[in-house]
This record gives C-alpha cells, structure tokens and sequence, in this order.
C-alpha cells in the first residue's frame, strides 16, 4: 500500500486553504529502463476530496503530472474540527483514503 498522504487543511474565515502532498511513483509509461524496456505506466487518474458528504474537489490526471505530486486548492464553506477525506485512484486500480482534521 502506498505511503499515506500528507494533509493540512486550514480554515481561514468562512474559506480553508488545503493542501496535499501524495506519494506515488506518476510512471508515464514513456520511460526505458537500463535494459531498454519501457517502464509501464503507473500513474493517479482520479482524486476526489469530500468534505461534510459533499464533493468539493474532483480532479482527472494523467500521466503528465510529476512523481509524489502536491494539490493545493481553497473552498467555502469549512469550519475548524471539520473533517475532509482525500481520495486517489491509479491506472492499475490501486487506492488510497486518508482524512484529516480542518485546524
């Protein structure tokens, strides 16, 4: 299982300021080894952020985007002890789920 995200969520008035550092490796599939194999692609499609049952972020990636790659967004609505939920879903199906407490 991949390493956990690193998330920090801070409210700010009525707006929180997110931000997420994620670890995977982002393959393109455009990359040869040392042997001259090309390296499979293995990379985030999908990252979704929910926060009180509601989406507020959905995003669609693909295999462009750099190795442990970092999302910074802002929303209204969030409050201080309010929990968000940040999910990623790759190419070969893998997932990963953390949350983290709005401070």
């Amino acid at each position: 299982m991949p390493d956990p995200m690193r998330i920090r969520a801070t409210a700010q008035g009525d707006t929180v300021d997110v931000r997420v550092l994620m670890s995977h490796e982002m393959e393109g599939g455009q990359r040869r080894d040392s042997a001259g194999n090309l390296v499979p692609a293995h990379f985030i499609q999908t990252v979704t952020v929910v926060h009180a049952g509601k989406t507020v972020l959905s995003a669609d990636w693909g295999p462009a985007v750099s190795k442990n790659p970092y999302l910074q967004f802002k929303f209204n609505g969030g409050k201080k002890g309010d929990e968000l939920v940040v999910t990623w879903v790759d190419n070969k199906g893998e997932t990963r789920t953390d949350k983290a407490t709005i401070n």
